[in-house]
């Protein structure tokens, strides 16, 4: 359950900045904890909600995940390495950080975790540029900060102290509003422009009917597809209807697609075949995808396991990297912060570099 939900915060964060197609996003999800069998630190970067890099403790490098990604090197040979040496460093921050909040919620034991969404957005149409970072400790909101105002916002009254010291330290506050509007999206424009065909492509998905038992709701199920702004719903008699459906989450697969899901509370009878319809619509696409209510093409739980036997059509595995990373996403955006002060950093810095202070 605890995975699920932290894949529905996630999810939600994406979608968030997808929905306009000129607003594009470079974020960066990290997990630190204490969970058993969860590598100590976790860090996965997405660029238009595509994953592109991926870092752990076990591993300790960051893995490229799309060919073009690679491109960045182009101008920056270096790219990787400092990438590396950041996600080892926030690795360290971040272990501190943990027994740091633990000391002021007067915590003795039990598991923690620190999740942190910080990246940036550019609109390719206005040139705007934003960003921001946002911490959460144990599941709840603890402190964020906006670039553009400099602003630090304590959300819990143990964040008090951090604001207060964050606040006064004026170099770190320029370095990390240099980084969000403009190392940030520098970075997010390269990557947008090496990937423009594969983030800008469009595939369709499967649409499927689904049904446990007789008894049970019509599950309406489109996997597959790409981008991740789209639309399912039902139809009654041409109007689509919100009585009696409950929708589900949009969620990744592990190619990058994705994947929704509807439920029809609805007795399948001919007079209702007649009536109800699915129906998918995906952005930049002009022609839906309708399927009829059909009580001969429903898939049910023995069906539904051969289809998953057969392509894994339905799966709705995520990687574990993505499960533990996603609460992250309870945050609204976030970036990563590269320090133009020499007394800040060698190379670069970013903006959980920093203790939330004892």
């Amino acid at each position: 359950m605890l995975a699920m939900n932290l894949l529905v915060f996630f999810v939600a964060a994406v979608q968030i900045y997808s929905v306009a197609p000129v607003i594009h996003t470079l974020n960066y999800f990290e997990t630190s904890s204490q969970v058993a069998k969860l590598p100590d630190y976790l860090e996965v970067a997405y660029v238009d909600g595509v994953q592109i890099q991926q870092f752990d403790s076990n591993h300790r490098e960051t893995k490229v995940k799309h060919d073009w990604v690679n491109k960045i090197t182009q101008d920056n040979p270096h790219f990787w390495k400092r990438e590396t040496e950041n996600s080892i460093r926030n690795e360290q921050v971040n272990k501190v950080n943990i027994e740091i909040a633990k000391k002021r919620f007067n915590q003795t034991g039990g598991v923690h975790m620190i999740q942190l969404m910080k990246g940036c957005e550019w609109d390719d149409e206005t040139g705007d540029v934003d960003g921001s970072m946002h911490l959460i400790y144990d599941g709840e909101d603890f402190i964020s900060f906006e670039a553009k105002t400099m602003t630090w916002i304590a959300a819990h009254p143990q964040a008090f102290i951090t604001k207060l010291k964050w606040d006064q330290i004026d170099e770190y506050n320029e370095a990390s509003k240099n980084y969000y509007t403009e190392k940030c999206p520098s970075d997010l424009k390269k990557h947008v422009s090496n990937g423009r065909d594969f983030l800008t492509r469009t595939e369709l998905p499967k649409v499927s009917l689904l049904q446990k038992t007789p008894s049970s709701p019509v599950t309406c199920h489109a996997t597959g597809f790409y981008p991740i702004t789209s639309s399912l719903f039902w139809r009654k008699n041409g109007e689509e209807i919100h009585e009696d459906v409950e929708m589900g989450q949009t969620l990744p697969n592990h190619d990058g697609t994705f994947q929704t899901s509807v439920d029809l509370k609805v007795e399948v009878t001919p007079a209702a075949e007649r009536e109800y319809e699915c129906v998918f619509q995906l952005a930049g696409v002009s022609e839906d995808i309708v399927i009829k209510l059909d009580a001969g093409s429903i898939l049910s739980n023995a069906r539904i396991q051969e289809e998953q036997d057969r392509k894994k059509a339905v799966t709705i595995a995520v990687p574990l990297v993505v499960l533990a990373l996603v609460a992250v996403a309870a945050a609204v955006l976030a970036k990563r912060l590269k320090s133009k002060q020499a007394k800040y950093s060698q190379a670069s810095v970013s903006t959980d570099s920093e203790p939330i202070s004892g």
